[in-house]
């Protein structure tokens, strides 16, 4: 089944309402390529819709006049500005002490809830160990139960997707999983994000939508649910989360 992502992101959007409109919402940005744009873009788009005002600038003043902010990786000096920000502006949850979830976990989370997929007792396998995607996305398969392993180009071996019931993909290489490396029946989440040609690719080529019982698609799959996740977080704070 291919997972809407569009139509769940217009359901969680929907239902903030009224809630965030005057609210502030700071972007630090450094250099940008084709993804990177297009997720501004995608942001903007939603915060014009929400009656949000996004702001750009420097970390110090955009944490003194914003309501949330946005640190948008990749951007040098990274580790000082994530550092740099308190908890209560840090809608993306990258800080040291996050008080809301990363949003593509909360992507992750409602795909699973929707879907009715239960990560307790499953096999997971996590491709990527990075900040954005595989790293949050273990964590949180762990905390709901399931046995979680992590592969990266150091650590693993893509040959135990064989075996997952559950695979989480995050590791930015277009078109790295085809679908005699899985498991027939399995539930691909593609969170892998690239460019390709002109356009944004996943990590999983679409022959994959085959053999998987669940599949997000890139574009359109977990991309804009994590985009309506970074809205739900900032009204979170916004009323003291």
């Amino acid at each position: 089944m291919l997972v809407d992502g569009k139509k769940i992101a217009e359901d969680i959007i929907a239902g903030l309402g009224e809630s965030l409109r005057g609210k502030r919402l700071g972007m630090v940005v450094g250099s940008q390529d084709s993804a990177t744009d297009s997720f501004i873009k995608i942001k903007s788009r939603v915060a014009q819709r929400l009656g949000v005002v996004v702001v750009r600038g420097e970390l110090e003043e955009l944490i003194k006049t914003c309501d949330g902010v946005i640190v948008q990786l990749p951007i040098p000096n990274s580790e000082a500005l994530l550092a740099a920000l308190p908890p209560k502006k840090d809608v993306d949850a990258l800080g040291l002490a996050p008080l809301v979830r990363a949003p593509v976990v909360g992507a992750i989370q409602e795909v699973l809830r929707l879907h009715e997929v239960n990560p307790s007792g499953k096999r997971v396998v996590v491709v990527g160990a990075g900040r954005l995607v595989g790293a949050p996305a273990a964590k949180l398969l762990r905390e709901l139960g399931a046995e979680v392993s992590v592969i990266t180009q150091t650590r693993g071996s893509l040959e135990q997707l064989k075996t997952a019931d559950i695979v989480v993909l995050g590791a930015g290489e277009p078109g790295l999983i085809k679908p005699e490396m899985l498991k027939q029946g399995v539930v691909l989440i593609d969170a892998g994000t690239s460019e390709q040609g002109g356009k944004l690719s996943g990590d999983a080529t679409e022959a994959c939508a085959a053999v998987a019982s669940v599949f997000t698609p890139v574009p359109g799959g977990i991309g804009p649910i994590a985009v309506a996740m970074i809205f739900k977080n900032l009204s979170d704070l916004a009323r003291g989360a």
